[in-house]
């Protein structure tokens, strides 16, 4: 699941961009309105974190924006604005959120999660395909009743091939849903993670490589 925050107070924009790459979100950072619009006309959110009060293009401007594209991507505004009628002028800029500074990054996080699963089809709480079942909002994967302790990049990974239910997912795909972009687009790290997550599932091996196309879980 990719985020992207916008916030022109880096020390903030670090905090919450380091706590969510801890929930095992892929998150890009920019500091200004306008290199938000950059990232937005390039990459896929799912989730774009956005201070209200930004320069070069203000932050309501980057809201309308993103909805005018018709897009599925949802918006958490932050801002420094308590009063009522701020958090409603957000909201009919077509913020899907509104979180009131100063927050707890607990806070902010739980909320990305529910735009997540808003942005998407809904899934159900547990995703479960060949003996595996995976538990995404407690981070948890079981096979065959035992527990399968995978780093957050394996993780990443293997819900986005359960979420697939059976379908091919590239490497492209893969680099492009849990990891930045900042990741080198010609690194092996995808297979790397395949490798190492095939070895903590254990036999049967369960996640197919289709050669010249991706991964899938039959």
């Amino acid at each position: 699941m990719r985020v992207l925050v916008v916030e022109d107070e880096r020390l903030m924009a670090d905090a919450v961009t380091e706590w969510l790459r801890r929930e095992a979100f892929a998150v890009d950072t920019v500091y200004d309105g306008d290199a938000a619009l950059e990232r937005l006309g390039v990459n896929e959110y799912d989730v774009v974190v956005l201070d209200r009060d930004l320069p070069v293009v203000h932050g309501d401007d980057v809201c309308r924006a993103i909805v005018d594209s018709g897009g599925a991507t949802r918006v958490l505004m932050l801002t420094a604005a308590a009063a009522v009628r701020d958090r409603v002028a957000g909201l009919a800029l077509g913020a899907d959120d509104y979180l009131i500074k100063p927050f707890a990054l607990a806070e902010l996080s739980a909320r990305v999660h529910a735009l997540t699963r808003r942005a998407r089809p809904a899934a159900p709480p547990q995703l479960t395909r060949a003996g595996i079942v995976i538990d995404p909002a407690r981070r948890e994967v079981h096979r065959d009743g035992r527990y399968v302790a995978l780093s957050r990049k394996e993780f990443a990974v293997l819900a986005e091939l359960m979420r697939a239910e059976g379908a091919v997912v590239s490497a492209e795909e893969l680099l492009e849903r849990a990891w930045d972009e900042h990741i080198d687009p010609f690194t092996n790290v995808v297979r790397v993670t395949i490798m190492k997550l095939r070895r903590k599932l254990g036999e049967p091996q369960v996640v197919q490589t289709v050669p010249g196309v991706g991964y899938q879980i039959p």
